[in-house]
């Protein structure tokens, strides 16, 4: 096919290169390859289909068992023109022996050509035999006639075209299988790398974790301790308010008893000093009795003195 020149840069340096590149690491130039080649076989599909719309259009349609015995016959060209070509190619390098052998292989599919010829015609009209019936090639999408003889199949079979093309999908495939296995490679790595980073991140949880338990235990050590020195200190307190409150309890009936025997005392002298004045009293009154009496008897005296003077 007439593509035109290739922009690539075609040089045996840079395909060792790129061979000793990609030993050491995946440079995943096959994707531009696959999808490079996949464009070609893309275009050949597309234009086989066509093909095929236009021959359903034109050519007269026939049942399905004589299309089916047409498809026999066209089976059996393109094995013949496969074998002619390699054939051809065997004796272009040389093999005489196995070229002759491929030769004898041909023989033996034209006899079975003949004989699926022959079914074929006698399931159909004269008339329709003789129209050249088509086919479209599924490899490089040209057309092969049923009556083809053997040179053109042979041309057909084992030219660039057709062997470009099945170079091109056998060379797509191979990409696609490498492409698959290394990235299922790449997968599993990143499986590996993702489970690696989730097992660190689960060490690193469980440090923090731990860090967080030991954060926590330290912190609930700290508060029993708080709690153990407010409690000490806190019966420290009771025990000193006790103690004050003994302490009170004691200088209170200390006062309450001094009080009471200063009150005893003071009652006591107080009683005292009521009994002295009392006595006192008494002795006044004593005295002032008798001096009473000693005044009334010298009075009485004086009284008696005096009448008895004035008798």
């Amino acid at each position: 096919m007439d593509l035109g020149e290739c922009s690539k840069i075609h040089d045996l340096a840079l395909r060792a290169d790129y061979e000793i590149a990609s030993k050491e690491r995946d440079l995943f130039f096959e994707l531009d390859a696959v999808d490079h080649l996949e464009s070609f076989i893309a275009d050949c599909d597309r234009r086989t289909e066509l093909a095929k719309k236009r021959l359903a259009e034109t050519q007269e349609e026939i049942s399905a068992e004589v299309a089916q015995k047409a498809e026999k016959v066209h089976e059996l060209n393109e094995e013949i023109g496969k074998l002619l070509a390699k054939a051809e190619q065997l004796g272009a390098e040389g093999n005489v022996d196995e070229a002759q052998e491929v030769l004898q292989e041909v023989e033996k599919v034209r006899s079975r050509k003949k004989d699926a010829e022959e079914e074929y015609r006698n399931s159909m009209p004269a008339s329709s035999f003789q129209q050249q019936k088509l086919r479209v090639c599924e490899v490089c999408s040209a057309y092969l006639g049923l009556h083809d003889n053997d040179r053109r199949l042979a041309d057909h079979f084992g030219g660039k075209l057709h062997l470009g093309f099945i170079q091109i999908r056998e060379k797509l495939e191979q990409l696609k299988k490498t492409v698959q296995d290394k990235q299922e490679r790449r997968n599993q790595e990143r499986l590996k790398r993702r489970e690696e980073r989730e097992r660190e991140e689960r060490m690193k949880k469980r440090t923090r974790s731990r860090s967080r338990d030991r954060k926590r235990s330290r912190s609930r050590e700290r508060d029993r301790e708080r709690r153990r020195r407010r409690s000490r200190s806190a019966s420290r307190e009771k025990r000193r308010s006790r103690s004050r409150s003994k302490e009170r309890d004691r200088r209170r009936r200390h006062r309450s008893r001094s009080r009471s025997r200063s009150r005893h005392s003071r009652e006591q002298s107080h009683k005292s000093s009521r009994d002295r004045d009392r006595e006192r009293d008494t002795k006044r009154s004593s005295s002032e009795r008798r001096s009473d009496g000693l005044n009334g008897r010298t009075e009485s005296r004086r009284h008696d003195d005096r009448e008895a003077g004035e008798i």
